[in-house]
């Protein structure tokens, strides 16, 4: 994927349900999210109205009109001390996973961390999914730690790693 091909926009309420599309095709795997069942639009408004352009981020990424991809920083642990730690998420659409666009958008965050004054950007990921810890670690971030047997997966106790890289 080229810079030509695609474009990185800040999320308005008319993508939501391209968002919540994406993330909902995730769930079935038992690799990406702890949701258990398909969340619906509505119950993620909160959520969007949560996000900014100047601290909490929630972009989405096009290819033609098409959302492909999208990633969100979170608050860490909701307490101000915490503020200049951002939890990243990263979600693809499953037509386009393998062809780049993750990387795109890590590199997107790293470059605006310094104008949200992040400098520590964490991430939690299932023990077992490896593609998106590989991912990560191919962009410096390092376990910070471990939480054994957190999850359970249709019977299954699954580790959650939480990944981190200061900026």
């Amino acid at each position: 994927m080229t810079a030509h091909q695609y474009q990185i926009d800040y999320a308005v309420m008319e993508d939501l349900p391209a968002i919540v599309d994406i993330y909902n095709s995730t769930i079935e795997s038992r690799k990406v999210t702890a949701d258990l069942e398909p969340v619906t639009v509505e119950s993620r408004i909160r959520w969007f109205e949560e996000h900014s352009e100047d601290h909490r981020p929630l972009w989405v990424m096009r290819f033609g009109s098409e959302i492909v991809a999208w990633m969100s920083f979170q608050s860490f642990y909701g307490r101000p001390a915490y503020n200049g730690t951002a939890e990243i998420s990263i979600y693809v659409n499953e037509k386009f996973r393998g062809i780049g666009a993750g990387s795109i958008l890590i590199a997107k965050a790293l470059e605006e961390c310094p104008r949200l004054r992040v400098s520590n950007l964490v991430g939690f990921v299932f023990g077992h999914n490896e593609p998106s810890l590989k991912l990560l670690r191919k962009f410096g971030f390092e376990q910070w730690g471990l939480l054994p047997g957190v999850a359970e997966l249709d019977g299954v106790k699954r580790d959650l790693v939480i990944v981190g890289r200061s900026v």
